[in-house]
């Protein structure tokens, strides 16, 4: 979570020195030059500060200490007042001049944007080599950076050979008579060609099956769309123009049709001046169920993460604080905090047994020693669990979230944004066997979490997006100790939030989140705060305002080449981490609560819209730290029962009404 690092990297810097109030300053106004400027990713500019007394003077007997505002992870400043650009987005610098014999400090500012690197490429999709005389065919063209951050330049194309093949708006390529012809794409210093032959058009007719069907919203329809010549033979590389109307929903290139709102829908598909028709029927939902509080379990300090052990009898629950607490389970009506595990930490983010239960760790930030790391537990007692180790030697800067996967530790490393990876199955000697990182500068690096299921790990890297890791699996001969890259999800981060901006003004704080896999899908949530929290947006976390966020469906089923496929945005809310139980998904949508998501069948298009959420609990309480205010961290799901962790009032236990026990 990222409020943790906030806040401990502004409790971390140094806090300027009392000056008496009899102190005058001498300094009358601060100066930053630049004020505004723009720098691409990996490259810097170096800010300075000048003081000037009240006759305009400047002077040069001053102590100067910058500050990082904003953006966080988007770049750094040193103490020189050098700053690296590290990912795209809004830097805001602040400056603290003083004079040098004391007296009262003076502020200025500083707005650094980080633009992309010139772009590099520009992926065309599909990368089509022949068309048929008279087909058209809508291609998307995207220019991206050598970092694959995503450009946004005018693609501007030409054709050798305009009768051939010509291109519309869209981009539509329209083929004419046969022939060849290269097509040309630019975009800033980008080149892309394609060489296209235009071959005669054999088709006849062309049928679309199923002719009708029915659905409800968020169901998938599989359109199969068959082209055939004059003797009644399939042209099976037929590419048909796919339309849909009323437009509450989608089709795709390859035939799969899904409403958002119920009604009756045309679908037609047309190739070469021949066009067929069906028609779909789509009726509600109906995934609504109510929701029963089971029990409660207040407690006075900020709540963070909550961890059931493999018994399903007791539960452990961390805090944005020094200490975690044990909870009996037994009557899930009444929680009782059986004993405590208190570390030197300001927050202690996570926290995870291994599969059996005997051993676990916690993560630690902000410890007065700057000592952080990992504390390892153990849970033999399961009621009161006892540290027996701890890690630090490599991640004494701090660990914000880990995974216990067969003997292995994998956990996030906050100086470096690197994932560590430590031996755990000597408990009481834990040791690093392995390091991996992205390529990217550590000055916009930063992992924030990892999960590991058959093998892969797949790491959310917050400027990097979805990272997947051969860390056993075999599909790269991966292992533990030799983490292997199988494949990246990168996506447009800022061009998603604009709207981020227009809420709380320029800039705003996001990355990739978390992930979780199941079955064919990676459903990957986004973190997003306004860099400007308003005092009218209400809830959210304090200092940083109301989330945002997009739930992203990953279609993993090609490793090589994960692809988006559908999503989810709360409105009230933004996604924070998620469990994924059989067809069910839960979540914490910090002030929006728990939300329930029905993602059984196929996934495509907008969950939300199509009415696939189930259940909604509102976790804010009259007697929480901060009372009324929902701040759902997240949940987890056994036999049932569903516990959902409130940074701002404890451990809520909550049941569907009506729904049938699913078993992870």
């Amino acid at each position: 979570m990222l409020v943790l690092l906030s806040l401990v990297a502004l409790a971390q810097q140094p806090a300027a020195p009392p000056v008496p109030m009899s102190v005058q300053s001498p300094i009358a106004r601060v100066a930053v030059e630049p004020v505004e400027a723009a720098v691409q990713v990996g490259d810097t500019v170096r800010l300075r500060a000048v003081a000037y007394d009240s006759a305009g003077k400047k002077l040069d007997a001053v102590r100067v200490r910058w500050f990082q505002t904003g953006g966080r992870f988007e770049g750094s400043i040193d103490t020189t007042g050098l700053v690296t650009g590290g990912s795209t987005g809004t830097l805001t610098f602040s400056v603290a001049v003083s004079p040098a014999a004391g007296g009262r400090a003076r502020a200025a500012f500083s707005r650094i944007t980080v633009v992309p690197q010139p772009a590099a490429r520009i992926a065309i999709e599909p990368a089509v080599s022949r068309l048929y005389a008279g087909q058209s065919l809508s291609v998307s063209a995207i220019p991206y950076a050598a970092n694959a951050d995503r450009r946004y330049d005018d693609v501007a194309w030409t054709s050798d050979q305009p009768a051939v093949v010509s291109v519309a708006a869209g981009p539509r390529l329209v083929a004419g008579r046969p022939g060849r012809a290269t097509l040309t794409a630019r975009a800033g210093r980008a080149t892309e060609r394609l060489t296209i032959t235009v071959v005669p058009n054999p088709v006849t007719r062309v049928s679309l099956e199923p002719a009708t069907a029915s659905a409800r919203t968020g169901d998938v329809v599989s359109f199969r769309f068959t082209a055939r010549d004059a003797s009644g033979r399939a042209v099976a590389d037929a590419t048909p123009d796919w339309l849909m109307s009323p437009g509450h929903g989608e089709i795709g290139p390859d035939g799969a049709f899904v409403a958002a709102v119920p009604g009756t829908y045309r679908v037609a598909a047309s190739f070469g001046g021949r066009t067929a028709e069906a028609s779909v029927e789509v009726k509600p939902r109906d995934a609504r169920r109510p929701l029963t509080l089971v029990g409660r379990l207040p407690i006075r300090l900020e709540a963070a993460e909550f961890w059931l052990h493999p018994d399903g009898r007791h539960g452990y629950l961390t805090t944005i604080g020094d200490r975690i607490y044990a909870i009996d389970l037994s009557n899930r009506g009444a929680p009782v905090i059986t004993d405590s595990v208190v570390v030197d930490a300001r927050a202690v983010n996570d926290l995870m047994t291994t599969e059996d239960g005997k051993f676990g760790v916690l993560t630690r930030e902000g410890a007065s020693t700057r000592k952080n790391g990992i504390v390892v537990l153990s849970f033999e007692d399961p009621a009161h669990p006892k540290p027996i180790a701890e890690f630090t030697e490599t991640v004494t800067g701090g660990v914000h979230s880990t995974y216990v996967y067969r003997g292995y530790v994998y956990l996030t490393d906050d100086a470096t944004g690197s994932m560590r990876v430590i031996d755990l199955r000597d408990p009481y000697h834990p040791s690093q066997v392995a390091r991996w990182e992205t390529p990217r500068s550590e000055a916009g690096r930063m992992l924030h979490d990892i999960a590991v299921t058959d093998g892969l790990a797949y790491l959310s890297y917050w400027n990097d997006g979805l990272v997947i890791l051969d860390v056993g699996n075999g599909v790269k001969g991966g292992s533990p100790e030799k983490p292997v890259l199988v494949s990246q999800y990168k996506y447009d981060l800022n061009g998603l939030y604009r709207d981020v901006e227009a809420v709380g003004g320029p800039g705003f704080i996001r990355g990739t989140h978390t992930a979780w896999r199941a079955g064919r899908y990676v459903f990957v949530g986004d973190e997003v705060f306004s860099a400007r929290p308003r005092p009218t947006d209400g809830g959210g976390v304090v200092g940083l305002g109301r989330a945002f966020g997009r739930l992203h469906v990953i279609d993993v089923s090609n490793l090589a080449a994960p692809r988006e496929v559908a999503w989810y945005e709360p409105k009230d809310g933004g996604s924070h981490n998620v469990w994924v139980a059989g067809d069910t998904l839960y979540m914490g949508d910090y002030q929006g609560g728990l939300r329930v998501l029905d993602i059984s069948g196929e996934l495509r298009g907008d969950l939300l819209a199509q009415g696939r959420e189930i259940a909604h609990a509102v976790t804010g309480d009259t007697k929480g730290s901060v009372p009324n205010s929902p701040n759902a961290w997240g949940a987890i799901y056994r036999d049932g029962y569903i516990y959902v962790p409130d940074m701002n009032s404890g451990l809520w236990i909550v049941k569907v009404d009506g729904a049938p026990a699913v078993t992870p």
